[in-house]
């Protein structure tokens, strides 16, 4: 019995140490696995469970016009929270309502509904609530006023966040575009350069204790944010406040309906100057539709907060933010008719020599095409009469000389089959016809800018390359990227895609549009005196959208014109997309437009005028010898009269520096402190050029002709503006300004 026990014992002694060795194996093969083969993961899993990390985020950079005037920062503003598990705590040891202090201390500092910020944090299963999410810098400091008051340092809390927005309001919206609430680029330049102006965020690792409060041990670690580069743009903020002026302008006068846009761009660099679309938004609210968006959405019959209305707001939205010269197509219309005539002279197909008729149409692949001039033009016109007259028959006539294939090979080089690539999002492409298909009646059609469609911007550099002796450049919006310190980081160089046309056929087109302008020809509404401006209006249809007899009945007004002296060039586009007054011609609802804005940016760009035979300043006469005066009046062939028997000049009218035009005003200069005689301002609006001036003149005003009466006054001018109001008394002798347009040339 006894052997058996001390056997079973030694038997139970041998199991229990195989079975620790196995354990102490099995230990050791962990500790080795856990300590060696995983070490790095476990760390890192340790790491994870007592460590934590504040975000550092970077600056974005700021957007400058070409004078680095700011358009668009970033600047500090303030998050201000809640932590409602400490705020239950405090009000469970207290007994006190601190949600009801906080929601009625912060209600005045911040604006905002105390029983809206009192069921925002009770009504919260979070642990952080946001009161206000972009608190500005003196609601910042009284929160912060307000936290010591109240001893609420643990409850409430401040946080420093970075905010865009734009100071010049509506200013450029469509190519600045916004940022969304992460401070990401959404539209226009902020979403094309977003990776260049937002940086790189930083954050701040620490350790934190069971209660998530902050440890001083060596897991510690800070990362700094990088802040996003600057850019510097092409835009002049002068230049593109006129725009938007002018466009604003076509809008309400021709009660459009479907938006106008417009661009300014350097012919030779392809630098944007400008570039705006009617009516801009403002992106610091770019959730607020415009007065126009807003008046749809309130007469379209949908009920608030349906389905339906939002869908339809949407909508609006998108529209509203879509930058229309970049992003939308149109049919260019006539003032494709420069390419037409720039492919027959460049290629030998016709020559200036060459003569065309019109009878008011032309039949080709079985229809009848009609012409404007439903009259037609007549027979034995040179091609330069053809284009400055708009003649549909004449290019068609060009575009057969041509042929189909070698038309569609100048339509590639002019760059229509391909994007502009200029720096900004959502750059519509060219619907063309496919080279196979181009019949006689698609060629013909095409030859004056219908049945197919581009973008604005496409259009405008097309027409730049000719305005630049015949290169084509890559338009483009930012000049350079500057870091924080104004240091260049990259700077544009001019793009040139290729050449399209020879020199000399660019200067030969521009000469005839600059006759067709300072002469009789169908754009002279875009001239401007004292300067060369070539220009060619449009009118064309848009067939997306028919009658109930399937015709079309909308259309698109437009003009492209430039202007070019010895060093630089200046083109501009505007397109008017759906006017709604009795003239929808481009002539009448675009090139006067064209015309008051290279009046305004001309001068301003310091492009040299011949105008002084025809307009001058007024020389200050005041404290002249009044002998002295008048030799200076007959030098300058200025008619005058003299009121009072003195020697010497003591008023005048007009004024030093104002604008008068020759010989349609007179000085009056007063030698005798005598009471200036008023005069009533006549109604000139609607009335022909020459019985406007004879009218004016009667009724003793001085004049300032603006328009195509400065440039090339004929019997169909008529005044479409003034600058003095009907009825008003003004002083015998003051300036009025008159702009003339002629109505008798569709296109």
């Amino acid at each position: 019995m006894k052997k058996i026990t001390i056997k079973a014992t030694a038997r139970r002694a041998v199991a229990v140490f195989t079975l620790f060795s196995f354990f102490a194996i099995f230990l050791l093969v962990n500790i080795f696995r856990l300590d060696y083969l995983n070490y790095e993961y476990y760390k890192q899993k340790t790491y994870d469970q007592v460590t934590t990390s504040a975000k550092l985020t970077a600056n974005r950079g700021n957007i400058y016009d070409s004078n680095m005037n700011l358009l668009a920062k970033s600047s500090t503003v303030w998050r201000i929270f809640v932590s409602t598990k400490d705020i239950k705590t405090a009000e469970k040891k207290s007994g006190k309502d601190y949600k009801r202090i906080i929601a009625d201390g912060l209600s005045p500092i911040l604006s905002m509904d105390s029983d809206g910020i009192y069921k925002k944090i009770a009504g919260s299963s979070v642990l952080d609530v946001t009161i206000k999410k972009t608190a500005s810098e003196e609601e910042y400091r009284a929160v912060l006023n307000f936290i010591g008051e109240k001893g609420l340092e643990d409850l409430l809390f401040t946080e420093a966040q970075t905010s865009r927005s734009y100071p010049n309001d509506t200013l450029a919206a469509h190519v600045l575009g916004f940022t969304g609430s992460d401070n990401q680029g959404l539209y226009g330049l902020e979403y094309y350069y977003d990776d260049v102006l937002a940086g790189e965020d930083g954050y701040y690792v620490y350790a934190k204790d069971a209660g998530g409060n902050a440890l001083d041990t060596e897991y510690s670690s800070y990362f700094p944010a990088t802040d996003g580069y600057s850019i510097v743009t092409t835009l002049d903020s002068y230049v593109q406040g006129e725009l938007e002026a002018i466009l604003e302008t076509v809008r309400v006068n021709h009660s459009v309906n479907n938006r106008v846009c417009g661009v300014v761009m350097d012919t030779k660099t392809g630098a944007i100057l400008a570039m705006a679309t009617s009516s801009p938004f403002n992106p610091n609210e770019p959730f607020t539709l415009d007065a126009q968006s807003e008046e749809k959405l309130a007469t379209s019959g949908y009920i608030q907060g349906t389905k339906e209305y939002n869908a339809y707001k949407s909508e609006l939205l998108q529209v509203m933010w879509s930058n229309k010269a970049v992003s939308e197509t149109y049919e260019p219309g006539s003032t494709f008719k420069i390419v037409t005539v720039s492919a027959a002279l460049d290629s030998g197909a016709a020559s200036l020599n060459n003569t065309f008729s019109c009878r008011g149409y032309y039949e080709v692949g079985g229809w009848r095409i009609r012409c404007h001039k439903i009259t037609g033009h007549g027979g034995g016109f040179n091609l330069a009469y053809g284009l400055q007259m708009s003649c549909n028959p004449c290019m068609i006539a060009l575009s057969e000389r041509i042929g189909a294939s070698r038309f569609y090979d100048y339509v590639e080089k002019f760059g229509y089959f391909e994007k502009t690539g200029i720096d900004l999002p959502s750059e519509a492409s060219t619907i063309f016809h496919k080279e196979e298909n181009i019949g006689s009646t698609e060629l013909a059609t095409a030859s004056f800018g219908q049945r197919f469609k581009v973008s604005v911007i496409n259009q405008l550099t097309a027409i730049s390359a000719v305005a630049n002796g015949g290169k084509l450049v890559t338009p483009y919006v930012v000049e350079k990227i500057i870091d924080s310190d104004g240091r260049i980081v990259s700077q544009h160089e001019t793009q040139i895609k290729r050449t399209v046309i020879s020199e000399e056929v660019a200067k030969t087109v521009s000469d005839i549009l600059i006759e067709g302008v300072s002469g009789d020809g169908g754009a002279k509404n875009a001239g401007v005196s004292g300067y060369d401006i070539a220009a060619k209006t449009g009118t064309s249809q848009k067939f997306d959208i028919l009658d109930d007899n399937g015709n079309s009945y909308l259309r698109i007004g437009s003009t492209v014109a430039y202007s070019c002296d010895e060093n630089s060039g200046i083109s501009m586009i505007i397109v008017v997309d759906e006017p709604n007054s009795q003239v929808k011609y481009g002539s009448v609802v675009a090139a006067p437009y064209v015309s008051a804005l290279f009046e305004k940016i001309l001068p301003y760009l310091e492009f040299k005028s011949s105008s002084e035979q025809f307009n001058l300043n007024v020389e200050n006469y005041v404290g002249m010898n009044i002998n002295t005066a008048k030799e200076k009046l007959k030098e300058a062939k200025i008619s005058y009269e003299i009121i009072g028997n003195g020697d010497t000049v003591l008023k005048q009218t007009p004024t030093a520096n104002q604008s008068i035009t020759l010989p349609l005003s007179k000085i009056i200069l007063y030698t005798e402190q005598i009471e200036e005689a008023n005069v009533i301002v006549p109604n000139l609006v609607g009335t022909d050029l020459a019985t406007a001036i004879k009218t004016a003149t009667n009724a003793g005003l001085s004049i300032r002709l603006l328009g195509a009466g400065a440039t090339a006054p004929d019997s169909d001018d008529i005044i479409c503006e003034q600058s003095l109001p009907p009825g008003e008394l003004t002083k015998r002798g003051s300036v009025i300004v008159i702009r003339a347009i002629n109505t008798k040339f569709e296109d």
